[in-house]
């Protein structure tokens, strides 16, 4: 690999300051940035959190004598804002710091965005140099550009198989309930990392009623996702841990129950607004479908009106296998152990690119994108 030019290293300080944030922005990105004279970095910060300061805010705050930034060079993964949100426009701010040139990973897919930091900035005469490690920024936040891009979450398949490709033993009627486990300890930690680093985990009701998850990061610190469960004719019991009302909780169904409290009805055809989910308002809440060849659609749609930009699917084999057929995912992360169970559920099948093998516990785990 050639070494980085300049802009290139500053670019790369950006994306290591931006991955600090993963699974604290969203709805917003990740976005680090830096400030450079004469090629030493005289301020770094990146958005810690959403509703808080952005990468560029935070970058100038940290130069202890402002009137450096006159001279400086400022480096963003991101185009800078130019609209009111949670905060100002990062792009005014720019302006009335007087930084005079400005580098970019690349744009912003935001409609609100999209081009218009870079107009403004230039239009301003500020010195504006996009397009540096363009694919590593967009791949930083593949979340963030897909829910503006295709109107729907990034899909994460997740499961774990057996030597032989089983996902699960044959479960006869009075089998106890629980998962058999296939990965080690260390496997079980890391998926549950992963659960803090995306938005909503979902699962079918068949998962719920041979394994009764919990669906959380009790093995990580950090953010319990929106667990959401599919189940149409409403076949589970409220001693589900599911419904143990420790975090949000999304079923989607076919018929809404009339005790329920909150629901949604804006699948039904759209009667209805729909309403957003609040953390801290309501632990469980049902939304209406139709179970046709468009559910999972409708699921992701579902989703993508709320501000999910993120999706775990953890099984069962049906669920899994229905968002692959219809080709709503992106990656899919398999653990393979080393039992032979010699039957049960056999495993999805899927193809895709694979980008990596890694050895974590007893299992071998490969990711593959879509």
């Amino acid at each position: 690999m050639p070494p980085y030019t300049k802009d290139e290293k500053f670019m790369r300080r950006c994306l290591d300051l931006a991955v600090q944030g993963k699974g604290q922005t969203a709805p917003n990105p990740m976005v680090g940035s830096v400030l450079v004279q004469n090629n030493f970095i005289i301020g770094e910060g990146f958005h810690r959190a959403y509703g808080e300061p952005h990468a560029e805010v935070n970058a100038i705050g940290h130069v202890v004598n402002p009137e450096l930034l006159k001279n400086a060079s400022l480096y963003v993964n991101l185009e800078p804002c130019t609209h009111h949100g949670k905060t100002p426009p990062c792009a005014d701010m720019i302006l009335e710091k007087r930084i005079h040139r400005l580098v970019i990973g690349t744009s912003d897919p935001n409609p609100l965005v999209a081009g218009r930091g870079i107009k403004l900035l230039r239009e301003n005469g500020v010195q504006v140099t996009p397009g540096i490690l363009e694919t590593e920024c967009k791949d930083l936040n593949k979340r963030f550009f897909t829910w503006h891009l295709l109107k729907r979450p990034w899909v994460i398949l997740k499961w774990a198989q057996s030597a032989d490709r089983f996902i699960d033993l044959e479960r006869p009627p009075g089998a106890p309930i629980g998962p058999n486990w296939i990965t080690s300890e260390t496997a079980r930690t890391l998926v549950h990392k992963w659960r803090t680093e995306e938005q909503a985990i979902l699962v079918g009701k068949n998962t719920v009623l041979k394994d009764n998850p919990r669906l959380n990061v009790r093995f990580w610190t950090g953010k319990d996702p929106l667990r959401i469960v599919i189940d149409r004719c409403l076949k589970l019991g409220r001693h589900h841990h599911i419904f143990d009302n420790s975090q949000e909780t999304l079923i989607f169904t076919e018929k809404i129950p009339s005790d329920s409290g909150v629901v949604d009805n804006h699948q039904r055809r759209k009667k209805t607004t729909p309403q957003v989910i609040t953390p801290g308002r309501v632990k469980t809440r049902y939304a209406a479908i139709d179970f046709d060849n468009t559910a999972e659609l409708q699921m992701l749609d579902y989703l993508y009106k709320n501000n999910i930009q993120s999706l775990i699917i953890e099984g069962g084999a049906f669920t899994l296998t229905r968002f692959i057929e219809k080709g709503l995912w992106d990656e899919a992360r398999i653990f393979t152990g080393p039992a032979m169970f010699k039957g049960g559920v056999k495993s999805p099948e899927i193809t895709g690119k694979s980008k990596k093998c890694l050895k974590i516990g007893n299992s071998l785990l490969q990711i593959i994108y879509r």
